[in-house]
């Protein structure tokens, strides 16, 4: 019988080992039934990893993404790079102009090797606040 080439994550290291390991198989290029598969099983240890010491729960989405950008040393340019958008709407998005799509909220998470859920979580838009407190100033 075959060692697994994957196992349950049960350490911080393996955890970061297998974050390098999928950011590194998942280019356009390599994408092939096999890789889509290990990509899949990837996703789905770190995420378990990730549910049970969920180190980001209290963090709202842009936070959490300036905070990862922060840690990467990545600026705006680099993040429009990665999500395959214009600078320009990632300005919005790290301003609270626009929302994260499916998508970007997918690419982020793969990205930065944490859940999807931590870029769900719902937060205000930065219109949403001003129009709050236009209205508070006008009572």
């Amino acid at each position: 019988m075959s060692a697994l080439k994957y196992k349950v994550i049960k350490s911080r290291e393996q955890y970061d080992q297998y974050c390098k390991i999928l950011q590194q198989i998942i280019k356009p290029e390599d994408q092939g039934g096999d890789v889509e598969d290990e990509i899949e099983l990837l996703t789905l240890l770190i995420e378990k990893w990730d549910e049970e010491h969920a180190e980001y729960s209290d963090i709202d989405p842009i936070a959490l993404l300036k905070y990862l950008m922060d840690e990467n040393n990545l600026k705006a340019k680099d993040l429009a790079d990665i999500l395959n958008i214009s600078k320009s709407h990632v300005s919005e998005i790290l301003n609270y102009k626009k929302r994260l799509s499916k998508d970007v909220a997918s690419k982020l998470a793969t990205r930065f090797c944490v859940s999807q859920e931590a870029f769900n979580k719902p937060y205000d838009l930065a219109t949403v606040i001003r129009t709050s407190t236009e209205h508070t100033k006008a009572a």
